[in-house]
């Protein structure tokens, strides 16, 4: 999608409207529901749920303070895709879920490559979308992953987790928020295998069930560390810090 598209087609809209917050539960998640026919009855399911829910019909213009995205569409398609980097590109580093009537699994494959941390089919039902949305905001929770503080250097790698951006030799590597939790996984342990199982509980979150069979989600974390090396090649051709134990896992080289 182009920039007019992007500026046309989807209008911006500027987060105002407060989260409607469930009266039993004042500390609620606080989920952003972006759809583009604004139906009571999904904002209801999930208040009912526990959630505080906020609801826009566009691209809201700057990050706001959700605690999760859902980005509910018909089916997953071109557009959605496109609107996943569109929200990467506005700075939303926060999980983005999709809720879809249709998921073709190629689709469903590239909307989590592009930084969709769930892709969830609204047929399964209010109580399994909100254990889904539950999960994901594990990912902020964690206790092993920073969502703010200093900045940390890893050899020529900076991680800034306030912003989830990572820097290699001064240079945006422009990872999206998965890629960068994997990056700040295996930066963390550098010197150190983590496993397939590990990383792929950082770029989704822990019993996430993902791809073709038990070891599917191997295939899920090979495709994304492919991309998180080639956008570092992109900075540096001679980029070679992450490291494969076929059968195991991968490790960051440990800064000499």
């Amino acid at each position: 999608m182009t920039a007019d598209l992007e500026q046309n087609v989807v209008p911006l809209e500027a987060p105002a409207a407060p989260f409607l917050a469930s009266v039993s539960e004042p500390g609620a998640i606080r989920v952003l529901l972006m759809e583009e026919g604004i139906r009571a009855s999904l904002t209801d399911e999930l208040s009912k749920q526990g959630f505080a829910v906020r609801t826009v019909a566009s691209l809201p213009a700057a990050a706001c303070d959700a605690d999760v995205i859902v980005l509910h569409c018909g089916r997953v398609n071109d557009s959605s895709i496109d609107l996943l980097g569109m929200l990467h590109r506005r700075g939303f580093n926060v999980p983005v879920v999709l809720l879809t009537g249709e998921a073709a699994p190629a689709y469903e494959c590239l909307a989590l490559d592009k930084g969709a941390i769930d892709v969830i089919l609204k047929s399964r039902g209010p109580d399994v979308l909100a254990r889904r949305l539950k999960g994901v905001v594990k990912i902020i929770g964690r206790t092993d992953q920073p969502q703010s503080g200093e900045p940390t250097m890893c050899g020529k790698l900076l991680l800034c987790p306030d912003i989830s951006r990572a820097c290699w030799e001064g240079v945006d590597v422009d990872l999206t928020l998965g890629e960068y939790n994997i990056v700040q996984l295996l930066a963390s342990n550098a010197g150190r295998f983590v496993t397939y199982r590990a990383i792929y509980d950082r770029l989704h979150y822990e019993g996430f069930i993902g791809g073709s069979g038990p070891d599917g989600y191997r295939s899920n974390v090979r495709s994304a560390i492919k991309r998180i090396r080639n956008k570092f090649r992109a900075c540096d051709t001679a980029f070679e810090e992450i490291e494969n134990y076929p059968g195991f896992g991968y490790c960051w080289k440990k800064p000499a």
